[in-house]
């Protein structure tokens, strides 16, 4: 069982130590006994959707998300072909907004964006660092994370969460956050998300299991302490929310 991860531009869509949900996401893999290969696009690279199984973006500065979009907007076919074929893709941060129609900035620029989706994003003066607890039907336990953005996403009719109990959604405190289309998952969560919530990173493996027709093992791995940590989070969250 062979799987190649394609990280897309890691040195300027990493904030918050993004690049972990890759690492994390090669050895819950490896574990199950999948040879994984990283490979990575940088923005001057021409990325190879074709063997993709997993495709993964982080969050960056408002400015190198523009340049992101720039560099990816010339292989929006590849990329779509990706996807109809099955093909895993995360995007964390504001990289979700590069799935959508566009993007406006501060100043009132339009960028396009690769159009996945018909939803669309504004940027505001209004900056939402804060922490997040979040609740989705995909699996049983909420989703903990961090959210530092500065923008509102309109339109979205499939979102990843149903719910936030502490955070900012796609457009309200507490509203719908997210994005998810048949293997396309995207959410403004980093921190990041699937080092800091392992129910999200089964998910996401049994997708890539079911993707590849691979048989799926009766009990996926558990990381050394992944849990606990889940667990300490979570409580400590809550409790901030008010239950």
């Amino acid at each position: 069982m062979e799987l190649t991860i394609l990280h897309l531009y890691p040195d300027c869509m990493s904030l918050y130590g993004e690049y972990a949900n890759v690492m994390v996401l090669r050895r819950h893999l490896e574990a199950t006994g999948v040879s994984v290969t990283v490979e990575t696009a940088l923005f001057e690279d021409t990325p190879d959707f074709e063997r993709a199984g997993f495709i993964y973006m982080g969050a960056g500065a408002e400015r190198t998300q523009k340049a992101a979009l720039a560099a990816l907007l010339p292989h929006k076919e590849a990329f779509q072909a990706a996807v109809d074929r099955g093909a895993v893709v995360l995007f964390t941060g504001n990289a979700m907004e590069a799935l959508g129609a566009s993007v406006t900035d501060a100043a009132g620029k339009v960028w396009p964006a690769l159009g996945l989706a018909d939803f669309t994003t504004v940027e505001t003066d209004k900056r939402t660092p804060e922490d997040v607890v979040a609740h989705t039907a995909l699996w049983e336990s909420a989703a903990v994370g961090f959210m530092n953005k500065c923008s509102t996403t309109k339109g979205v009719n499939a979102p990843l969460f149903d719910r936030l109990s502490l955070g900012f959604g796609n457009e309200d405190e507490k509203g719908p956050e997210g994005y998810v289309s048949g293997n396309v998952f995207a959410t403004h969560l980093t921190g990041p998300i699937l080092v800091k919530n392992p129910d999200f990173t089964d998910l996401l493996i049994r997708r890539l299991f079911a993707a590849k027709g691979w048989e799926l093992p009766e009990k996926l791995p558990v990381l050394p302490y992944e849990r606990e940590a889940y667990e300490v989070t979570l409580k400590e969250l809550t409790g901030r929310a008010g239950g």
